[in-house]
């Protein structure tokens, strides 16, 4: 059993810490909203009052937190009080650069990092079934894939520091793909009258069918737009995709056209709605 500290507590972050408390691991958390780590010292973690607290009493560091910006400023913050040789293992969605750029200053202060970004939405963080993309050196990755494995249904090495964030992104134009063609389809056949729950149930289970059709399509059917995956995470994450596109020459017009759709709830002020909520805006459409 391992002493790991975990910093961010949120809809994904919250349920990934407490498998680890489950399974018997030594936790010690941090939150900047400090409510949000009750339920975990409920189970057992040790609840730290600052980021200063938290990183001497960890050997492995997990972050679960929002942008490029706060995964640096977070870490940066954790370094100044970590162990040498302690292991950082980001699951936010960053910046490849960031993740890469992270790993050089750690290692000038002989610290370790390996970025392993996740997939599978809030329900896979609660069952402990979540996908994770792990970039760093094989002996790196190899210790965080056993420290994660608490909520991993599936951890693999990708490649180096950076590939994770890079096969994420890869991931996210698929979720996007999948989630535009979950709400066109309904929204389509709400427009033309259609049984919706039917139209879910029979598209759902034929060829048209998709990890969100299984996982949002309930959420369209009772307009429940509680995250899920909220629309300004998405977004973000599809700032990012978009610059590596233009990065590596690739077009990525679908990616594109959900991204705008997106920005259209969030500059309604629905930012911290799920991206299913895009929905509304075909059942909307004339």
């Amino acid at each position: 059993m391992a002493r790991i500290g975990f910093v961010g507590l949120g809809v994904m972050g919250g349920p990934m810490a407490g498998h680890l408390v489950k399974a018997g691991h030594q936790v010690f958390v941090w939150n900047r909203t400090p409510s949000k780590a009750a339920p975990l010292a409920e189970l057992g973690a040790t609840v730290c009052d600052n980021l200063s607290e938290l990183a001497p009493n960890s050997d492995i560091i997990c972050t679960c937190v929002g942008t490029s910006q706060d995964v640096e400023a977070v870490t940066l913050e954790l370094a100044k009080s970590a162990n040498p040789n302690t292991l950082f293992i980001d699951h936010s969605t960053i910046e490849p650069s960031m993740a890469k750029s992270l790993a050089e200053r750690l290692a000038n202060n002989n610290l370790r990092f390996v970025d392993a970004p996740i997939t599978g939405g809030s329900m896979g963080a609660q069952a402990g079934t979540l996908t994770i993309f792990c970039g760093g050196n094989e002996a790196d990755v190899a210790q965080a894939i056993d420290a994660i494995q608490p909520y991993a249904k599936r951890a693999e090495r990708v490649g180096e520091v950076g590939a994770g964030q890079t096969m994420k992104l890869a991931n996210q134009i698929a979720v996007g793909g999948a989630l535009i063609g979950l709400c066109e389809s309904l929204g389509f056949a709400a427009k033309a009258g259609l049984n919706l729950e039917q139209a879910h149930s029979m598209i759902g289970g034929g060829a048209g069918g998709s990890w969100a059709f299984v996982n949002y399509g309930p959420k369209v059917l009772n307009s429940d737009w509680s995250p899920g995956f909220s629309i300004k995470n998405q977004t973000k994450d599809f700032r990012y995709c978009e610059a590596a596109a233009e990065e590596f020459g690739v077009q990525i017009p679908m990616t594109e056209l959900v991204h705008k759709l997106l920005n259209e709830l969030k500059n309604a002020g629905r930012e911290e709605e799920t991206t299913a909520a895009l929905f509304e805006l075909y059942k909307q459409s004339k």
